[in-house]
């Protein structure tokens, strides 16, 4: 099995079982949370999500809204006049991400030609598209949501994986987005044996394992992941 070998999550391969256990211990891991309900004394240790995933990538899509509470299980929740903001933010940009989305005519954005994520291929480029999402204050609920309604196609970054892409953006990229596509092109064979093991799509794993290595969690994901029945 072909090993994982991403620059932007570190210098070393993953292989590819230790691979599939971090994305199975953020999918299904669990931790445990002392809760007291309000007004009472009595408590109880229950297990919760150790991480997003039941809280964002198990949402049903289809709406704005859906698409920003999706965003919110990843980033937490926003006050009204934040989620005023982000949603104008989306109605403002759909024209942008839809013309991306006709581009790239149902390919996903691991088969997007070099051109769609080069500034020598602009305008009109998916990758362009993508970095107009990007320069958004708010980019981090957005790329989320549009993510969500966007699983093969839109990357999903925030500021621990924008940190880790960025060093790695050479001359001619679009933005960061060029780093992602480059990744999973050399990490092909491995990401699809991932991608069927996992019902996540590429991009979507990608995403997981920079961000576990950026915030310091890959051990614990693994840990979670290989303890599950099945791993």
């Amino acid at each position: 099995m072909a090993p994982v070998l991403l620059p932007s999550a570190g210098p070393t391969a993953l292989p590819l079982d230790l691979a599939l256990a971090a994305v199975r211990g953020y999918q299904h891991g669990r931790r445990p949370l002392w809760f007291r309900p309000p007004g009472t004394r009595a408590g109880r240790w229950v297990d919760v999500p150790a991480f997003g995933w039941a809280r964002s990538d198990d949402l049903a899509g289809g709406s704005d809204d859906a698409d920003l509470l999706a965003a919110e299980g990843l980033h937490g929740r926003l006050d009204p006049a934040g989620w005023v903001r982000v949603s104008d933010a989306l109605a403002r940009l759909r024209p942008v991400v839809d013309a991306a989305v006709a581009r790239a005519a149902g390919r996903p954005f691991e088969q997007l030609p070099d051109d769609e994520l080069s500034v020598l291929g602009e305008p009109g480029t998916v990758g362009a598209a993508l970095r107009t999402v990007q320069r958004e204050p708010d980019f981090p609920h957005l790329t989320a949501a549009l993510h969500h309604r966007h699983p093969d196609l839109v990357p999903h970054v925030d500021r621990v994986t924008r940190l880790q892409l960025l060093p790695h953006v050479e001359e001619g990229d679009s933005d960061l987005h060029a780093v992602v596509h480059r990744e999973l092109r050399a990490n092909a064979t491995a990401f699809a044996e991932l991608s069927a093991a996992t019902g996540l799509t590429p991009l979507r794993l990608h995403d997981v394992l920079v961000w576990l290595s950026g915030s310091l969690r890959l051990t614990h994901a693994v840990a979670l992941g290989r303890d599950l029945p099945h791993s």
